[in-house]
């Protein structure tokens, strides 16, 4: 979420997708009224809360899934808040992270927390009721959550040193780290999508037929072809010099 806010580019996003602890109550209405489309894919649903808009709505057939009712008159208590909250946010007055990091911190006490977190189940029990009802939209989350997941495989597999782990205390140090693999890790996208249209025009110049499905299925985000520790270039021509000469000892010390 803080991503797409710090976004400045002339594309605005306004959905975003996310697994299982990229979602919660507070991050469902944050997002709602901040006007973006959350979209995760959610695991262990038997822990989640579908509420009903009142005691006395019921369901045919689907009656069991509803655990719960939605609180309106804490919603309406602190809408005003919730609504400063959001504004500060749009205003960059604050990030969402932090927020929900303080909010969280003292959740059980904080009343302001507890309206978006009711808020949030309301705006999640829809958006679940909608994918338990739409098969493309069950398509379309698995899809795009399987490409995150392999952007994330493909960052793990460039930031090879010291096994992808920060040791830096300092947090502009860490900063440092993550924008230079982001920088590192779009230069290979970058070059890798430049192969690939190299090659598919030069196999339509050939009169070679490429079915779209198969160009849907392409990722940028091959490695096989990287070399990624370099090359280790050994010359069978060229003889050493012995070592004594090269570290300018004399022979005597070596025969001792």
């Amino acid at each position: 979420m803080d991503g797409l806010l710090k976004n400045s580019s002339d594309i605005q996003p306004d959905t975003l997708h996310a697994d299982t602890q990229g979602q919660s109550g507070p991050v469902f209405a944050i997002s709602y009224l901040l006007g973006i489309k959350l979209m995760p894919r959610i695991r262990n649903w038997k822990d989640l809360t579908f509420v009903r808009p009142s005691a006395d709505v019921t369901y045919k057939y689907i009656e069991p899934l509803f655990k719960g009712v939605v609180n309106w008159n804490l919603i309406k208590t602190h809408w005003y808040d919730m609504i400063r909250v959001v504004l500060s946010i749009k205003a960059g007055k604050v990030m969402p992270s932090t927020l929900l990091r303080k909010l969280g911190s003292y959740s059980k006490k904080n009343r302001l927390y507890q309206a978006f977190l009711e808020l949030g189940k309301v705006v999640r029990t829809m958006f679940l009721l909608d994918y338990i009802s739409n098969v493309a939209l069950r398509y379309e989350i698995t899809a795009i959550t399987n490409i995150v997941e392999m952007y994330n495989a493909f960052l793990d597999w460039v930031f090879f040193g010291k096994l992808g782990a920060i040791t830096e205390n300092d947090p502009i140090e860490q900063e440092k780290r993550l924008k230079y693999l982001d920088l590192v890790a779009s230069a290979v996208i970058l070059q890798n999508t430049v192969d690939m249209s190299l090659a598919i025009q030069t196999l339509m110049s050939q009169g070679e037929l490429i079915p779209m499905r198969h160009l849907s299925a392409l990722s940028p985000y091959m490695t096989r072809h990287i070399k990624r520790y370099g090359d280790y270039v050994v010359n069978l021509h060229k003889i050493p010099q012995p070592l004594e000469a090269a570290i300018n000892l004399p022979p005597e010390i070596f025969e001792a």
